[in-house]
């Protein structure tokens, strides 16, 4: 019996039995599609995967979360097969070098060291990032904050290593910022299209060290405002519709 068969003849799979269906889907005389795919080609639909096992959680859908956890998955293995393949790195050493960094990070339980509450716990896992990563300055480690991630989510990580605490004091600067640009609003500067990127940049960095300092995560206070404008919007198309 091929192997082929024998994989699919099976009635429940484990981590060893997907890992050899990926490997068939890009070997020779595997999938057409699957076996021209790249590191880079792979990469929207990692984004996109995680994305939707966000919304599986916003929705307490369960099922759907265990369906879109698989998706994501599906992308870590696909993505280390390739690798393999490529003599890059293995699937074992993803796995080998994330166990070590959890045992590695950990040393309120695997070593003598303590944590007394959560903070204590987040505290010790970035000293030890940055002893790992060997980072020698905070502006190492604020640069090391990937650029790819959403501009809200990247600040806000930003502002938090960098240890910037704000309190009301942003509030007139933001009321400032907009008046200036109220003022203009009717003006010819306004073609100074860089000039109000920055104001409007700064805007948004100050609102998110007021959320930093109401412990509310700009990302998704956004992205529930934007949900709320989408279902004013709906009333007032019914409304429209009606008439």
């Amino acid at each position: 019996m091929s192997e082929k068969q024998t994989i699919k003849d099976k009635e429940t799979y484990d981590f060893d039995d997907f890992k050899k269906i990926m490997e068939i889907l890009i070997g020779e005389n595997g999938c057409p599609w699957d076996k021209v795919q790249t590191h880079e080609t792979l990469r929207q639909y990692l984004i996109e995967e995680c994305y939707e096992v966000l919304d599986a959680i916003d929705k307490k859908d369960a099922e759907n979360l265990k369906e879109e956890l698989g998706d994501v998955l599906l992308q870590v293995v696909f993505h280390s097969v390739l690798a393999e393949k490529d003599d890059e790195f293995t699937l074992s050493g993803v796995i080998d070098g994330v166990a070590k960094k959890m045992i590695y990070r950990h040393p309120h339980i695997f070593s003598d060291t303590s944590a007394e509450n959560p903070e204590d716990v987040l505290d010790n896992w970035e000293e030890l990032k940055k002893k790992e990563k060997g980072y020698k300055t905070q502006t190492e480690t604020l640069k090391s904050i990937p650029k790819t991630l959403p501009a809200l989510t990247r600040a806000q990580k930003v502002l938090k290593k960098a240890d910037v605490n704000d309190d009301s004091s942003s509030l007139p600067k933001i009321l400032n910022e907009l008046k200036d640009i109220f003022d203009n609003i009717n003006t010819d500067s306004l073609e100074d299209n860089k000039y109000y990127e920055c104001i409007i940049g700064d805007i948004l960095i100050k609102t998110v060290k007021i959320s930093n300092f109401l412990k509310i995560n700009s990302e998704f206070a956004l992205t529930n405002a934007v949900e709320k404008f989408i279902n004013k919007f709906e009333h007032i198309d019914g409304d429209t519709l009606q008439k």
